[in-house]
């Protein structure tokens, strides 16, 4: 149990650290409303949740063990990461700043939470390489891999959830013009961090 509660306050400092998730939930929740806010919240858990049974089933191990493998992903998740960065950043234009919010449906932010999580080669690594040193002795790796995930994304899901209720009481301001500017162009470069940042990355094998 002391490597579950390890674990838990890995996973909570882990879930709280602004990233990815959070600025894609941040601004889901500002442009397109709580809805959206919570529907992409579901498609990061739903993501994770991809991750943690692939790695307890052991697929997660090719990536670890193959480049090839894990490149492809990288590559794929690089391209989606620019889109999504060069796409925020066009909105922010003086020349459509003014105009209505372009409202996002619950499951297009659904589908982008959920790929965002999906396309990230490290997410499965971190599941991979992390884990298992937090298991219990004598514990099944299947039953403990999944316990150990269920926490992870148990914890990064209330924390979200808070993030778009906060988020969404500011909403009001939020939009203004000027303020939405530059949340749109903070975002966008954001993601295109991100997407360099995986470009950047190598896969963990020699």
């Amino acid at each position: 149990m002391n490597g579950v509660a390890a674990f838990a306050v890995f996973a909570a400092v882990l879930a709280i650290t602004p990233g990815l998730d959070t600025m894609l939930v941040l601004r889901t929740t500002a442009v397109s409303g709580r809805a959206a806010g919570l529907a992409a919240v579901t498609g990061v858990a739903l993501g994770c949740l991809v991750w943690a049974v692939a790695s307890a089933a052991g697929v997660t191990a090719v990536l670890a063990a193959s480049r090839l493998a894990f490149d492809i992903l990288r590559w794929a998740g690089v391209a989606y990461l620019l889109y999504l960065g060069i796409r925020t950043l066009w909105t922010a234009k003086p020349s459509t700043v003014d105009e209505p919010p372009p409202v996002t449906g619950w499951a297009k932010a659904l589908r982008t939470g959920f790929t965002t999580n999906l396309l990230n080669p490290k997410v499965g690594v971190f599941y991979l390489s992390v884990m298992p040193q937090f298991l219990p002795s004598g514990l099944n790796p299947l039953a403990g891999s999944l316990a150990l995930g269920a926490i992870h994304i148990g914890e990064g899901f209330v924390w979200l959830t808070l993030v778009v209720l906060a988020v969404n009481l500011a909403r009001g301001w939020l939009t203004r013009p000027t303020v939405k500017r530059r949340l749109e162009q903070l975002t966008g470069l954001v993601f295109i961090g991100f997407g360099v940042k995986l470009a950047l990355s190598r896969a963990p094998v020699n």
